[in-house]
C-alpha cells in the first residue's frame, strides 16, 4: 500500500529557531543481579548520548529493541534519574532537580506511550482524563477545563460526544488520538513518542502521523520520535539518531542518513526494509 503522508524534511540548525533540548554526554547505567555475595554487573543503557533539539523539528530515534532508546526517552523526561551527564531544558540544566522542582516543569515535558490502553485509566471518562493535566496543575475552572476538553476533541478528530465514553468504547487507533490529546493539553514544547504508532495498523499509523505533523506546526513542537521502524521515522523526521547498544552511532539529517548512511549498523537496518512496490525490486 502505498500511503500519502506527510513528511517534513528540514535542516536543524535554521536561523532564528531556538534551542528546546540539549543533552550532553549522557548515561543510564542499571544493576542486575546484585544478590548478598554479589556484586552484579552493569547494563549500559544509555551510554554517553549528545545532541540538541530546536523548536518545531522532529528528532528521530531509531534502533532494534533492546538498544536503549526508550530508555533514553525517560531519562530525558527524567522519570529516571541519570547516571552521568547533563540534560538541558530551554537553556536551564535540569539534570539535579529533584521531583518538586521538576513538577513545574512537567508541563512542557509530555510523552505519548505506545500502548495506549495501558496508559488510559480504563475507569475514567475520557472527559475525566483529559481534566486530569489541568487538576493536577491547577489549572482552570471547571466550566473552563470542559470548553478546553472539548476542543482537544477537535484538535486530534475525535467527536465531542467522547467525553462521556470510557477507553475500551475506542479503536486502537482513536485511544491513540486520545493519549495525544491528554500530552498536548497543557501546550507542551517537547514531546516524546515513545513506539507511539508500532501497534497501529499501517493506514492508521499513518493518520496518526499527519495528526502529529498538523500538531507539531500549530504548536511548533519539538518532537523526539522513537521507532524501531525505519520506514515510518523516515517520514516523520528532520535529524535521525541511531542507536546501538546505548551509543548513537550515526546521527544526521533523515535524508542523508537514509539515502548516504555511513555506518555498518545503520546499513543493515536500511536492508532490513521491507520492499513495499515492486519498482523498487533490483
Amino acid at each position: 500500500m502505498n500511503l500519502l503522508i506527510q513528511q517534513s524534511f528540514q535542516s536543524s540548525g535554521d536561523d532564528g529557531m531556538k534551542e528546546v533540548l540539549r543533552i550532553e554526554n549522557l548515561k543510564q547505567h542499571f544493576i542486575s543481579g546484585k544478590r548478598l555475595f554479589s556484586k552484579g554487573y552493569t547494563i549500559k543503557a544509555v551510554d554517553g548520548v549528545s545532541f540538541t533539539l530546536d523548536e518545531g523539528k522532529t528528532l528521530g530515534l531509531v534502533g532494534e529493541s533492546g538498544c536503549g532508546k526508550s530508555t533514553l526517552g525517560r531519562t530525558i523526561l527524567k522519570l529516571f534519574e541519570p547516571t552521568a551527564g547533563k540534560i538541558y531544558f530551554e537553556g536551564k540544566d535540569i539534570t539535579s532537580l529533584s521531583s518538586k522542582e521538576m513538577r513545574p516543569l512537567r508541563r512542557d515535558m509530555q510523552i505519548v506511550f505506545q500502548d495506549p490502553m495501558e496508559s488510559l485509566n480504563q475507569r475514567h471518562t475520557i472527559g475525566m482524563i483529559l481534566e486530569e493535566p489541568y487538576i493536577i496543575h491547577d489549572i482552570g475552572t471547571s466550566n473552563e477545563r470542559k470548553q478546553w476538553i472539548l476542543e482537544l476533541l477537535d484538535k486530534v478528530g475525535l467527536p465531542r460526544e467522547s467525553i462521556n465514553r470510557y477507553p475500551h468504547e475506542f479503536s486502537g487507533g482513536q485511544r491513540q488520538r486520545i493519549g495525544i490529546a491528554r500530552a498536548i493539553a497543557l501546550k507542551p514544547k517537547l514531546l516524546i513518542c515513545d513506539e507511539s504508532v508500532s501497534a497501529l495498523d499501517v493506514s492508521v499509523q499513518a493518520q496518526i502521523i499527519n495528526l502529529l505533523l498538523v500538531l507539531q506546526k500549530e504548536m511548533n513542537l519539538a518532537i523526539i520520535f522513537i521507532s524501531h521502524d525505519l520506514s515510518v521515522v523516515k517520514k516523520m523526521s528532520d535529524d535521525v539518531a541511531v542507536m546501538y547498544f546505548g551509543k548513537v552511532v550515526e546521527f544526521g539529517e533523515a535524508l542523508k542518513v537514509y539515502n548516504q548512511p555511513e555506518h555498518d549498523y545503520t546499513k543493515s537496518l536500511l536492508s532490513a526494509i521491507p520492499i513495499t512496490h515492486p519498482s523498487q525490486r533490483v
